[in-house]
Formats: structure tokens, sequence, C-alpha cells
């Protein structure tokens, strides 16, 4: 009886946690992301769950309220981000804690106590944990993001989209970007810090992911937000003169600026061939820039091997990735400074936007 009131009062002790999930067009994974937080070990009493619907057209938002304990928030915008769902989900609750997910992950059992138990120090704002694909094995793709998705334990500079964050830390930056398409996540953990609050990566499981990436244009679509995303950010930031991702801006830039540089004007050459110094040059361009574009990732593999606890042939792979994703990066860049010269920057499209499975069925 004294261990049972024991843990009663354990219980009763814990502060509220607000779960928001965002989504559109996400019937396919949905139920088991709200499942997964209802399994969990931390008090269901204490867990509120928001989904905040950007405006689907499948079954979603019914899904949402086949639960009694799910507070649906329906919006309609013309176009769609994560940072107006989000900021839609926290505003709607009033718990100390947020934990954001995307409709497409799974919240592991014992990952709210492990995050609540670090939220102890007062200047932490923000706790991320290991998200881990469900489905590497499935692709190539689906590989890379489980590679990718973490840090090392410990202060880090930033989140992704599934993180508890104190709700003092949001109301003192007014939240998530709602017009970014791409790195509002990054961007909200660059505010986060400004305002003094560190960010702890948790040696824990906090998500399993489906990112169901089992196409080439799916990873150049990926690949090409991620550039818009540097960009944009790194515009934001700059006014304050933050060097927050600006070297990364600048790798991409100089890698696939100069990759294409050299190839068109070794191209140029080989088209002339009026002389043997033309067709030297145009080898030695073409060599040049496939150097810039290839180097140093691709001569890595011994440190790819260490650092991710890779087998050579792993290793290769990743290399290839490190070096070839700057092309789409760089297009989604382009594409940046092209929005912000003509006003027309890149916006969500709803009839695109959805999740899917790696493994039908699961």
């Amino acid at each position: 009886m004294r261990e049972i009131l024991s843990d009663y009062i354990k219980q009763t002790e814990l502060p509220d946690i607000d779960c928001i999930i965002i989504g559109v067009n996400c019937e396919k994974t949905l139920e088991r992301c709200i499942r997964s937080i209802f399994s969990g070990s931390y008090p269901e009493l204490k867990t509120h769950i928001i989904y905040s619907d950007g405006g689907s057209t499948d079954r979603s938002v019914a899904i949402a309220q086949s639960f009694i304990q799910v507070n649906v928030i329906k919006l309609n915008p013309e176009y769609p981000t994560p940072g107006l769902g989000r900021n839609a989900g926290w505003k709607a609750g009033c718990s100390p804690y947020v934990q954001f997910l995307d409709s497409d992950t799974i919240l592991d059992p014992e990952w709210l106590n492990t995050a609540i138990h670090a939220m102890k120090n007062p200047t932490v704002g923000a706790v991320r944990g290991y998200r881990k694909e469900l489905h590497p094995e499935r692709s190539f793709f689906n590989w890379i993001g489980d590679l990718e998705w973490n840090a090392k334990p410990g202060e880090c500079d930033s989140f992704g989209g599934d993180v508890l964050i104190r709700r003092t830390a949001l109301e003192a930056t007014g939240g998530y970007d709602e017009e970014l398409v791409g790195g509002e996540d990054p961007e909200l953990s660059w505010r986060i810090h400004r305002k003094g609050w560190k960010i702890l990566m948790l040696d824990a499981l906090m998500t399993s992911h489906d990112l169901a990436m089992l196409k080439t244009s799916q990873y150049f679509k990926r690949s090409f937000r991620s550039g818009y995303g540097f960009a944009a950010i790194q515009n934001r930031v700059s006014k304050s003169r933050s060097n927050f991702w600006k070297a990364d801006l600048r790798r991409i830039m100089l890698k696939g600026a100069g990759f294409f540089i050299f190839l068109v004007a070794g191209i140029i050459l080989l088209i002339l061939q009026q002389s043997y110094i033309l067709f030297t040059g145009s080898v030695l361009s073409i060599i040049a820039g496939t150097t810039m574009l290839l180097s140093p990732r691709l001569f890595r593999i011994e440190k790819f091997m260490r650092e991710n606890n890779l087998n050579r042939t792993e290793a290769k792979k990743y290399a290839w990735h490190c070096s070839l994703v700057v092309i789409p990066q760089l297009v989604g860049i382009l594409r940046f400074y092209f929005g912000k010269l003509f006003n027309k920057p890149l916006k969500n499209k709803r009839s695109t936007l959805k999740t899917g499975l790696s493994t039908p069925g699961t």
C-alpha cells in the first residue's frame, strides 16, 4: 500500500506536458504516433495531446478526432509550414513543457521521463534525444537519414522536429518562424540560445521515425530544401552578425559553384578543341572541378569509419553522399536568392505534402 501511495505521489509531482503533433495528409502514420504517447510510462493524466493539422484532404483529422483525449486544431492555410502548425499547437496548451513531434514518428516509452529529469536544470531550454530510422535497410536514403539525425550527447547547437522545449523559452522567443519551409527548427534553436538557454542532446532514444525515402527524386527534393534552409536562416541571422550556419553555406556554395564553373569551362574548351593546349586545359578544368566537389569527403573513409562505426563499404557510400549532396543543396541556395531578388519565396503546396511508409501496412 505504501509503495502504491509513494508512486501516486511521485506521479502527481510530475509536471504536465503538452504533446504537439503536426501533420498534413498523414493518415498512414498519425494513429501510430498518437498511440505511442498513450503507451509511454509518463502518467496519462499529465500528458495532453494536441494535433495541429495543416489542411489535410485525407482522413488525418478524422483519425485524430477518434481519440477523445486529443485536442484537434484544424488549420486551413493556403501555404502550410511546420512553424505555423507548431505555433498553433503550443499556444493552444498551457503546460510548462512542450514535446513537439512529427506525425511520422513514434515516441519512445521512457523519453518524457528522461527529458523532464534533464529539465530540472533551469538553464536548459530544450532537450533532444536520438531519433532512429525504423527501416534503414529499405533504401540508401533511409540509411543516410539514420546516420545524420543525431549528434553527440551534451550541449548542442540545434534540434530537429522532435524536441521537448520549456514553455517559457517558447514565450520568450515567440516560437517558430511561420514563413520558413525548411530550417525552422535550427532557426528557433539559434534564438533560444540567444536568450541564454542551453540545448542538450541526451544519451537516450527519443523517437523512431519512418523517413520513407525510397526514390532519388525524394532525396533530391529534401536536399534541395536543406540548401534553401541554409540560405534562408543565414540570411536571417546575418543581420545580427551571427556565424550560425555561415560556414556550411560557404562550403556548399564554394564546392558546388566551383564544380559547375570548372565543368562548364572544361566543356567549352572541349568543344573548341582548336589546339592541344585547349584540349589539355579542358581536361584539367574538368578534373579540377571534380576534385573540388569530391574532396575532402571522398578521401576521409577512415574518419567516417571511426566516427560513425561503419565498415569500409558503408563509409565509402556515406562519403559519396557527403560529396554529391552539395549539388541539390546549391540549387536550393540559388532558389532562395532568386526568390529574394524577385520576391517569390518558396512555398509549400498542400497537395504535395503527405507522409508515407517504407513498408506498407506497418
